[in-house]
């Protein structure tokens, strides 16, 4: 039976354990979950042309072997046979490609292979996800079929959309606009036709990155301010308690002397957000809506693996998506600065509260990845909790690892990337490194700090100004993703500072190294730009 059946028939207890029951689980059931699935895709994906290719003819008979004999892998690994879509060399046959972007444009696309057991998992955990969001308590919800949720994601072949296709095998909720339509409309286009029907018909979700759920919002916000009338035909269309809340909403507004908010108009019964930089955004929308947003994990090659619950606390990870393996934060670095060098990874009844990790993955259901560096970090925030009386373990998001900058959930921004677009824009840097920071308003943005050659000091038209609009250029150029940030934002994400020449020279002789070109820590940065204010003023900065 699916979510709109069992609905019918008021089988709330079975729905919650059907969907939600993994939050009940002991660590040893957590963990013979996991272990029983992976022997089942460790002899798929051995077995594979794709498994011996990394095997290199080894036949691993444990887990514990396989995790010994499999390497940790990453894209690069499977490009070849992903990238032409080798069907004969995967563990399980695809009925779906999902693509997203490579290293921020450098690269062709990623594209990642969906078997039917794998999308039946990620319905069932999408369904799981819907029934938190208006959760208050274990084994309370409020979901029901008539319910409509507003389309901000991004339609096939991205991975976001799988979301509604999924979604309507288990219930029939409606889409504002309906997927087919959706699918054709610019963003800006989905956004104001979804708004007017939301205007009609009400609304009950809303799911999107974080960074797009906040402009949306805002766009909402504008679209419906004191200023804006709606015609008489469009007020006839109105449901009546969308009117007397429209009416209400207005009056409200003027007496407060304040804009209209998304909540005045709409109560929401769930509000998900997925992707990175989510906690820039999370009390913005809360005060937007009314309701804070309840954080989700899914990426293109492992599809949807954790989700927050109603105490909005930490995420689980889904026992049936992946197997799942850590490697300590020090590990990840050692390995960072020494290739040679091979981290141990630890399971999920191993890790320890307040200890960062990154992520390594075994898609399970005939999944291509095996061993996979994903690429995000997370730290365990505790293994217990009795508000929620769970006994796994639950993470939060922390950011991408160092040597990927992930800029709103959009672009991903790498070493190469930036040595690229240095390159191109045929521009005299000398030396640099980048890192993440963030604004008075908690936005995130790319702040290079470079120093130029020497002669380009004496040439006055070489400023932090100049240099910013030139790399913006060709950011743009080499990155759909980058463009779509200040297209879909309004967000221009790059900050130059120029440093004294000789900064990064004298740097060098006091450390014996040289500052690492991405994700440099903030004590480093600071020592640089205290070694510049020795040599003499020169900071200049966009």
């Amino acid at each position: 039976m699916n979510l709109s059946e069992l609905l019918r028939e008021h089988k709330y207890k079975e729905i919650w354990k059907q969907y939600c029951g993994f939050l009940d689980l002991t660590m040893e059931e957590y963990m013979n979950i996991q272990n029983r699935l992976m022997e089942e895709q460790m002899k798929l994906w051995t077995n594979s042309m794709l498994g011996q290719k990394i095997l290199k003819g080894r036949h691993p008979q444990t887990i514990d072997e396989f995790r010994k004999m499999v390497p940790l892998t990453d894209y690069e690994d499977y490009a070849d046979v992903l990238l032409k879509k080798q069907t004969d060399m995967l563990p399980g046959n695809p009925i779906i490609w999902i693509q997203t972007t490579w290293e921020g444009g450098q690269h062709p696309i990623k594209l990642a292979p969906y078997t039917r057991s794998m999308l039946d998992t990620y319905r069932n955990n999408v369904t799981a996800c819907l029934i938190l969001s208006t959760s208050s308590k274990k084994g309370s919800f409020d979901v029901e079929a008539t319910d409509k949720i507003l389309y901000g994601l991004a339609p096939l072949p991205f991975a976001t959309g799988l979301f509604p296709l999924a979604l309507n095998e288990e219930i029939d909720i409606g889409f504002l606009p309906p997927v087919k339509d959706a699918v054709q409309m610019s963003f800006s286009q989905r956004n104001k036709e979804g708004f007017k029907m939301a205007m009609k018909k009400d609304l009950e979700f809303f799911f999107g990155l974080g960074s797009v759920a906040y402009a949306v919002s805002l766009s909402l916000a504008s679209m419906s301010g004191s200023g804006q009338k709606m015609n008489l035909s469009s007020l006839v269309k109105c449901k009546p308690h969308m009117l007397l809340r429209m009416l209400k909403a207005k009056r409200n507004c003027k007496q407060e002397g304040r804009a209209l908010k998304p909540k005045d108009l709409f109560h929401l019964k769930g509000f998900m957000v997925a992707g990175t930089d989510n906690n820039c955004y999370k009390d913005d929308l809360e005060e937007l809506w009314g309701i804070r947003p309840m954080e989700l994990f899914a990426g293109t090659e492992p599809s949807i693996i954790g989700t927050e619950t109603w105490t909005r606390n930490g995420m689980y990870f889904f026992p049936d998506t992946c197997f799942y393996e850590f490697i300590r934060e020090d590990d990840m670095m050692h390995n960072y600065e020494d290739p040679t060098f091979q981290p141990k990874t630890y399971l999920m009844d191993e890790v320890v509260p307040g200890e960062k990790y990154e992520l390594v993955l075994s898609v399970l259901k005939g999944g291509a990845f095996a061993r996979y560096r994903v690429g995000d970090m997370y730290q365990c925030v505790g293994c217990k909790n009795k508000e929620e009386q769970t006994l796994i373990p639950r993470f939060e998001y922390v950011d991408r690892v160092p040597w990927i900058i992930d800029i709103a959930g959009f672009t991903r921004i790498s070493e190469n990337g930036i040595k690229q677009v240095i390159t191109l824009s045929n521009q005299p840097v000398r030396a640099w490194t980048a890192l993440k920071e963030f604004n008075e308003q908690g936005r995130p943005y790319l702040h290079l700090y470079a120093e130029m050659e020497k002669e380009s000091y004496l040439n006055s038209a070489v400023n932090a100004n100049v240099l910013a609009e030139m790399l913006t250029t060709y950011f743009k150029y080499i990155d759909q993703d980058y463009r779509d940030l200040k297209k879909i934002l309004g967000m221009d994400p790059l900050v130059v500072t120029i440093l004294r020449c000789g900064t990064f020279h004298l740097y060098e002789s006091r450390k014996g190294r040289k500052p690492r070109h991405m994700s440099t820590p903030y004590y480093e940065v600071a020592e640089l730009l205290r070694l510049q204010d020795e040599i003499g003023f020169g900071n200049m900065r966009k």
